[in-house]
């Protein structure tokens, strides 16, 4: 098993979601569409990618198409195509269709296919064109499961232009129709991303454009899975440790999310490699989450939690989400009380604010930077929340203490 420390895994790297596979697999071959959701870093693509693996060695096909640098329909049916364009060969009356369109089309690489594709397509052809498209999968010799990843955030992105609600609900009501259309389960598809998809519909008002799908979360690995993961990283990679590591590193943690289960591992072997004393301790991993994940070093895989965050609120919904996240890490929770403080702060500064506040705990629920329980809000996993208390500790004004001074200022 090879260390990996950002790439997506499968095959012999792949680990610790077989009930998951297996559930998901049941689904794509009774021909139920899924929305898989998860929180950041939990190997969405991975098990999107490592059940296609296996379904191919069962006789399917498998299509993987990544938007999310796409930025208009006609970006995700030209992915599509990328990913179609190996199923060409064997669909004669749809090379008929495009071949005016693209010369030699038969010789051509899959890349200069994608962007020959999408000259072709414009805001009047992309629905017909990506019907076509689907008219490949449904009439294939075999099976397909088709994966769009990273659907969200360029949802997230189209519904920040110029028509964006407009544009959002066609292409959804156009996948749904297309997806719909075909009885025979020969074509299923994925959808998935790192920012949720239901509370981004919910606030654009168009929630239903996704009850075609079956929803599937991912959640963290539990304390097990986590250690048994190490121990074959350690195996693998002959790093002698401590009985006690595999389940200190889960502790330390909070949460067994894979990448960071990973990240930590890598950090290990790397003091292990810098020094004669071979054995990795518990004080070792202490040291590692504290000068490597929280350091420098991993300011990058952090920072990515906010920029995902700010992708799928608008700004005063970000604003107060950020203001619930210093709240959270600086306090431990995020109380009712507090829900109210901060209520009575932005209903002085704007319209719905109670919608606002409920919208933001909504998405920080859905992708996992808090959990609720009776008594509020707060992080399980204990790395995200270091983080965020350091960042705000010096400046962030408890709400408690604000009281109904609707004046004091925000913390950042």
């Amino acid at each position: 098993m090879r260390s990996a420390t950002g790439r997506w895994v499968t095959g012999d790297d792949f680990h610790g979601r077989d009930t998951e596979l297996r559930i998901l697999a049941r689904h794509i071959r009774e021909g139920n569409h899924i929305l898989l959701s998860g929180q950041r870093r939990m190997g969405k693509t991975s098990i999107a990618r490592e059940l296609g693996r296996r379904l191919e060695n069962e006789d399917w096909a498998f299509i993987f198409a990544d938007v999310e640098h796409a930025t208009s329909a006609e970006d995700v049916i030209a992915e599509l195509a990328r990913g179609v364009h190996p199923l060409y060969s064997s669909i004669d009356h749809f090379i008929g269709r495009i071949r005016p369109l693209i010369e030699n089309i038969e010789e051509i690489s899959v890349a200069d296919f994608r962007v020959r594709f999408r000259a072709q397509l414009n805001a009047g052809n992309w629905r017909r064109l990506g019907d076509d498209l689907l008219e490949v999968c449904v009439t294939y010799n075999k099976p397909v499961l088709v994966v769009i990843d990273e659907l969200p955030i360029f949802l997230s992105r189209l519904a920040r232009g110029e028509g964006g609600l407009q544009r959002v609900d066609e292409f959804l009501s156009w996948m749904r129709r297309a997806l719909q259309n075909d009885n025979s389960a020969s074509l299923v598809a994925i959808l998935s991303g790192s920012i949720g998809l239901p509370p981004l519909l919910e606030r654009l008002g168009i929630p239903d454009r996704i009850n075609h799908l079956y929803p599937f979360r991912l959640e963290p690995w539990n304390r097990d899975t986590s250690i048994s993961c190490f121990q074959r990283l350690s195996e693998s990679n002959g790093i002698n440790a401590n009985n006690d590591v595999a389940g200190a590193v889960y502790d330390t943690l909070g949460s067994g999310i894979p990448h960071f289960v990973q990240r930590l591992f890598a950090h290990l072997r790397n003091i292990s490699d810098g020094r004669d004393d071979v054995v990795v301790t518990k004080d070792d991993v202490v040291d590692a989450y504290r000068t490597r994940l929280l350091g420098p070093e991993g300011q990058g895989d952090l920072i990515y939690y906010e920029i995902r965050l700010r992708e799928a609120l608008d700004d005063e919904t970000y604003a107060i989400a950020m203001e619930i996240l210093a709240e959270a890490s600086t306090q431990d929770v995020f109380t009712r009380e507090a829900s109210g403080i901060l209520e009575r702060f932005w209903s002085a500064r704007i319209e719905g604010a109670a919608d606002r506040i409920r919208q933001a705990l909504g998405v920080l629920e859905h992708d996992g930077y808090l959990q609720s329980d009776q008594n509020g809000h707060h992080f399980s996993f204990h790395l995200l929340k270091e983080w965020w208390s350091v960042r705000f500790q010096d400046h962030h004004v408890p709400l408690s203490a604000r009281g109904g001074n609707t004046s004091e200022v925000i913390g950042r």
